[in-house]
């Protein structure tokens, strides 16, 4: 049997009428799903909110909850500014080379 992918808009409609209702298993019939799935849906989106549908998420060691899009973004920000603080600091100690060499000078 195939599995069945849905979007994130149809399981953001189950879980809010499972939360609303407050019976999930009543929710899964009436949209044919088995029980375990809105269950696992609500567990879901109970940890991560809307998230847990959108991008993948990973756990860290520690059970927080990472995204790695925003992860490689945050990481390639970090590489561009730490280069950036690189050349600021060559600049500065060339100033300083300068500064020396025109303070030693007549």
């Amino acid at each position: 049997m195939a599995r069945t992918q849905y979007s994130v808009e149809f399981k953001l409609r189950v879980v809010r009428e499972a939360e609303e209702v407050g019976n999930a298993a009543e929710v899964a019939r009436r949209y044919e799903l088995h029980p375990n799935v809105v269950y696992r849906w609500l567990g879901a989106y109970r940890r991560d909110g809307e998230a847990a549908f959108g991008r993948k998420i990973r756990r860290a060691s520690h059970g927080v909850p990472v995204d790695t899009a925003r992860m490689r973004e945050v990481e390639s920000e970090n590489e561009r500014l730490k280069r950036i603080l690189g050349e600021k600091e060559l600049e500065i100690a060339i100033l300083r080379d300068l500064l020396k060499k025109r303070g030693s000078r007549p």
